[in-house]
């Protein structure tokens, strides 16, 4: 298959514009078509508009692109990117998809449109051009009839997630006649170009994670009405208490909306007369209710829960399935989810939870034992093995782990004994199984094959590099609580954060510098990455907390000379040293960022100097490197550092986050030899290959000496801005006197314009500063805030 550089979306509506900004987001060039309106608006008539006019017949498509523009979350990486995407009509622009490598539809979810559209546009493709669907559920096989039967092997699905940017799963289901190496070349390509995660479905209804997902949702339902439970009980259960994500079931519902449950949950109760649990998808008579009042979810702004306002404060209500009516929310408490609340691992706490004897343990065993039985009763019905259902849960639905993950934490002979003693029907699938994964040679994991009855190793596709299974087979070079070294091949080593969120603590600074010293004797550069949750969330507050309860200011100096004794060791190392950040990376990950040679970083990386919501600044080297960066912009354009001086400022002042990895290059947090990578799985393997690349001829660098201090002139123009808007009560005394001290610190101190001074007296200043803030009152009481809040949100 030829490589895809451009691509139609036929279908502007959420779906279709959203999968053609994501299109974009990755690079190609997009076309963009839908119908031609029925008729002109009076607008259209006032501006002379005739129904030839193109602006006219592409209406519905450049809608469809516009409302790009104002969509929240935002699926374009920037606004710019809009200009990727072409529009026009399905009767003037069929001609020029031609020229397009891929075409996929997402038209209605009605069959008959379907095919009366493939079978318009099937002339009109190019010979080696591949065509899909994005249906969620109807069969690939019916469609591929409308196709010249040449055709149909380089036809498929292609069902995106919603939304696209942000929903990793892709599933992808061939027809009869799909060409293998057709599907094996767009698998690669939606995880290396678009950073999705692939599953390989059937042609069944609804295919694998909805299949799946709807049933778990609408079997909880059912077992919340026969226990007499809550909507927001339910959620206190089905939520991280069990191994799922924090919308849990019915915030879930609202989010996806209740038309499209419905719709899903028809689709299996029509198509599926076989099914040993169709009657799970007859909707419930209160469903039938919400559908009828439009309390169709986020949507409707109401659904399983609703928003409002009293006595202005934002108060959240769930529906009362037996009145009709929202009832105020109240918190639930259970013994068994707050001792699950106390444990980090996802299996632990899941087995703690369905192990306890409330009646929160008693509905989570009751529903996720009906769950991950109909699971098991899909393979091989809907996939061929346990992987692929796990992995369409994990990236569809956000679950922490996939039914046969939960099987292993509960511990499937476990499982086997309680589900048998309770009467239930166990597949005979699981009576042999022990566990459906396991680590093999090498750290290969294994997962069990259930229609071989053996286990097999996990497919890892090319270009990945996975550190546990590094670790399991011995490539740890050195370790310590928090963080290891690792052994990636050809002379690249790894530091690797493992500590709680991934915080930057004492002993991830020693150990920095002792992975660069182990990168200069005995390789050719480091990476620094890890494969968490997140690339790290900053320093760790509890020592810092401790440190200024007691005034050991001493200690916070000594510990703010070690930050920054870590960050400049990277900064200079002998050997190039890459940043793999992805996720939240803040405060002092993004300080580890900004002190590499370069960045590789994932596609969705939310990066920003945050410190100042403690009441501090950054004092890693954070704000030292934006000044010198101002400066070095200002000496490239041959212009004042000011305006440079006061970007970076606002960013640090506001503790501005990027919304995409995109938007560091705009915020000078990435620069031009920096890079992207959409598949969070290729990472690593793509940070080292940058280290190789810049280890060909790699020239250390040597610490500055010649700043040119922008000085207190622009120093003053900050303050005089920020007392005008003290003036004008827009931020407090307090917050003043903090953004006074970081434009000083920026600046370069109280010194003439271009004074020279050095990185270390750079270092010395932010060190100053940083325990100036620290002796202040307001910031001591800003960081046990945060700690609080942080101890509540992990909660």
């Amino acid at each position: 298959m030829k490589r895809i550089h451009r691509a139609a979306v036929l279908g502007a509506g959420v779906m279709g514009a959203t999968i053609a900004a994501h299109l974009a987001n990755a690079g190609l060039e997009v076309l963009m078509l839908d119908i031609v309106p029925k008729e002109l608006t009076p607008e259209e008539k006032a501006k002379g508009l005739a129904i030839d006019s193109p602006p006219f017949r592409n209406r519905i498509a450049q809608a469809g692109l516009d409302g790009l523009l104002k969509m929240k979350p935002a699926p374009l990486f920037v606004k710019d990117y809009a200009k990727r995407i072409a529009v026009g009509n399905l009767e003037d622009d069929l001609g020029k998809l031609t020229a397009y490598d891929w075409v996929v539809e997402v038209v209605v979810e009605h069959m008959p449109i379907k095919l009366s559209l493939l079978a318009k546009i099937a002339p009109h493709l190019g010979k080696d051009a591949i065509l899909t669907t994005n249906t969620s559920g109807l069969s690939v096989n019916e469609m591929a009839k409308a196709l010249p039967e040449e055709m149909r092997r380089r036809f498929l699905v292609t069902h995106f997630f919603n939304p696209p940017r942000y929903m990793r799963l892709m599933e992808l289901v061939p027809c009869a006649e799909t060409d293998p190496e057709v599907l094996t070349a767009m698998a690669d390509f939606m995880r290396r170009v678009l950073g999705k995660g692939v599953v390989f479905g059937k042609d069944t209804p609804n295919f694998v994670a909805n299949r799946i997902g709807v049933y778990a949702i609408l079997k909880s339902i059912q077992h919340m009405m026969a226990m007499g439970l809550t909507v927001e009980e339910v959620d206190a259960v089905a939520g991280p208490a069990t191994g799922r994500p924090k919308s849990a079931a019915f915030r879930t519902s609202d989010l996806v909306g209740l038309d499209t449950l419905a719709h899903v949950a028809s689709n299996s109760w029509e198509t599926l007369p076989d099914d040993e649990e169709r009657a799970v998808f007859q909707l419930p008579p209160f469903i039938q209710d919400m559908l009828a009042k439009k309390l169709l979810g986020d949507k409707t702004r109401q659904g399983f829960y609703k928003k409002e306002k009293t006595d202005g404060k934002r108060q959240i209500f769930y529906y009362d399935y037996e009145s009709g009516e929202y009832k105020p929310t109240v918190r639930p408490k259970f013994a068994s989810i707050e001792a699950g609340r106390q444990i980090d691992s996802a299996s632990e706490r899941l087995k703690t939870v369905v192990n306890g004897q409330d009646k929160a343990a008693e509905f989570a065993w009751k529903s996720l034992r009906d769950t991950l039985i109909y699971a098991c009763n899909r393979i091989p019905e809907i996939a061929s093995d346990v992987v692929n259902i796990d992995q369409a849960m994990r990236w569809g639905f956000n679950w922490e782990l996939g039914p046969f993950e939960m099987l292993d934490a509960i511990g499937v002979e476990n499982f086997v004994r309680r589900a048998t003693k309770d009467g239930m029907a166990v597949p005979e699938i699981l009576k042999p199984v022990t566990a459906f994964y396991r680590d093999g040679d090498q750290g290969q994991r294994q997962y069990f094959d259930l229609s071989a009855s053996a286990y097999r190793p996990m497919p890892v596709p090319e270009g990945q590099i996975n550190l546990d299974i590094l670790k399991k087979a011995g490539r740890v070079v050195e370790k310590c609580g928090n963080c290891s070294v690792l052994d990636l091949g050809d002379g690249v080593f790894c530091l690797q954060f493992h500590s709680k969120m991934n915080a930057v603590t004492s002993d991830i600074l020693a150990m920095t510098l002792k992975a660069v010293a182990r990168a200069e004797r005995e390789g050719v550069g480091l990476v620094v990455g890890n494969q968490g949750k997140n690339f790290s969330v900053g320093a760790n507050l509890m020592m810092m907390a401790v440190a200024m309860a007691e005034g050991a200011y001493d200690d916070i100096n000594l510990a703010i000379k070690a930050f920054q004794k870590a960050t400049m060791a990277l900064k200079y190392a002998k050997v190039p040293v890459v940043a793999a950040p992805f996720g939240m990376t803040l405060g002092g990950g993004g300080e580890y960022c900004l002190h590499s040679d370069a960045i590789c970083a994932h596609a969705e990386t939310y990066m920003g100097l945050v410190e100042i919501g403690v009441g501090l600044l950054p004092a890693g080297g954070g704000t030292k490197e934006m000044c010198l960066r101002a400066v070095d912009l200002a000496a490239v354009n041959g212009t004042d550092p000011q305006p440079f001086i006061f970007k970076h400022f606002q960013q640090i002042a506001m503790a501005t986050v990027s919304m995409g990895a995109v938007e560091l290059f705009g915020m000078n947090y990435m620069r031009g030899g920096d890079s992207i990578t959409m598949d969070i799985e290729r990472l690593i393997a793509d940070a080292k290959q940058k280290v190789l690349a810049l280890a060909v001829n790699y020239q250390p660098p040597l610490p500055r000496t010649d700043i040119a201090a922008p000085g207190r002139g622009i120093a003053a123009s900050i303050k005089s801005q920020l007392w005008n808007m003290k003036m004008g009560s827009f931020i407090t005394e307090y917050e003043y006197e903090i953004a006074s001290q970081i434009a000083l610190v920026i600046c370069g101190g109280d010194v003439n314009p271009g004074t020279l001074v050095t990185e270390d007296y750079l270092l010395q200043l932010e060190r100053e500063t940083f325990l100036k803030l620290c002796g202040n009152k307001k910031t001591a009481e800003r960081v046990q805030h945060m700690l609080k809040k942080g101890k509540a949100l992990r909660n």
